[in-house]
């Protein structure tokens, strides 16, 4: 299989089976169907390939190991959804995985004109049309594909996507995640310094304790507490650069947001004409108000 990455992925395996199987059908004519041992080598290659792939949790990675003839034994073209369901289901499955974040992008459905469901980010972009067909480039085209062949599977449940499927505001992400157990190792550190402290202290403070045992036990109370400090530190931050990092990739999705990949402008909404209407409305209706303040004046 061919992954695509900078130039625009038209016609998906779906496709290309579709298409080879009117072939088949139109080549056969009056056959009645494959022959015997044609369709036990296809259910017995059906069986290895869903003894090797997990469909519940299926993947780019699994997409783009599976071969073409794999692929034709796994999904039967006969039973694909298409159409708006199709759309409706790659929708809702998109913004319930951009939900938990396995998935980066805007998701949105465009109606004027062809229907389809646009996913774009900074980092790429991928259109879904109602035939299963999907054209894009980049991470986002290979985080998609997969969602749209599950979800052209009749037996997929989808997953259930919260009423705020979007993602949140640079501003509210929050750093200190996992504060409680960074306060509970400094705790732990914190007891074991002041241990080692006082073991050196009595030691030196006690002759009854002229012993090697003290200073040694002093010594790996006090490199424990210092590495429990050091892992409060790297973990806090760690923290701090994972957010940092999240906050940079949504202000770029913000930017990409608005100002759309060209590809995508081109089959999104044309936005400038409505702001164009919606000004020229604005502005008579601005003038038949001063008409109307100076008749009643």
């Amino acid at each position: 299989m061919t992954e695509p990455s900078e130039e625009s992925y038209a016609t998906d395996r779906r496709a290309d089976a579709a298409a080879a199987g009117d072939s088949d059908a139109d080549t056969d004519g009056s056959d009645a169907g494959p022959s015997a041992p044609e369709s036990d080598d296809l259910e017995a290659l059906r069986r290895e390939v869903e003894e090797t792939y997990d469909f519940d949790d299926f993947g780019p990675a699994d997409m783009a190991e599976m071969s073409l003839e794999e692929w034709e034994a796994a999904f039967d073209p006969d039973t694909w959804i298409v159409g708006e369901e199709l759309l409706d289901r790659v929708e809702q499955e998109l913004e319930a995985r951009v939900a938990i974040r396995e998935i980066f992008a805007v998701v949105e459905r465009i109606t004027e004109g062809e229907d389809r469901v646009v996913a774009y980010s900074d980092e790429g972009y991928a259109v879904i049309y109602d035939d299963g067909s999907v054209e894009g480039e980049g991470t986002v085209l290979r985080d998609v594909k997969p969602t749209v062949a599950l979800c052209s599977m009749s037996d997929y449940e989808l997953m259930d996507a919260p009423e705020d499927a979007s993602l949140p505001e640079p501003e509210e992400v929050v750093e200190g995640s996992g504060e409680f157990g960074n306060l509970m190792l400094q705790i732990v550190a914190g007891v074991q310094i002041l241990v080692g402290v006082g073991i050196l202290i009595a030691w030196l403070a006690l002759p009854s304790l002229s012993t090697v045992v003290a200073p040694i036990a002093s010594f790996g109370f006090l490199v424990i507490g210092a590495f429990l400090f050091f892992v409060v530190a790297n973990a806090r931050l760690s923290d701090r650069f994972r957010t940092e990092e999240f906050r940079a990739r949504l202000r770029a999705l913000d930017a990409a947001d608005d100002e759309p990949p060209e590809a995508v402008a081109e089959v999104m909404p044309d936005a400038d004409t409505e702001t164009d209407v919606d000004g020229d409305s604005a502005a008579n209706e601005n003038e038949n108000g001063t008409e109307t303040d100076r008749t009643d004046g």
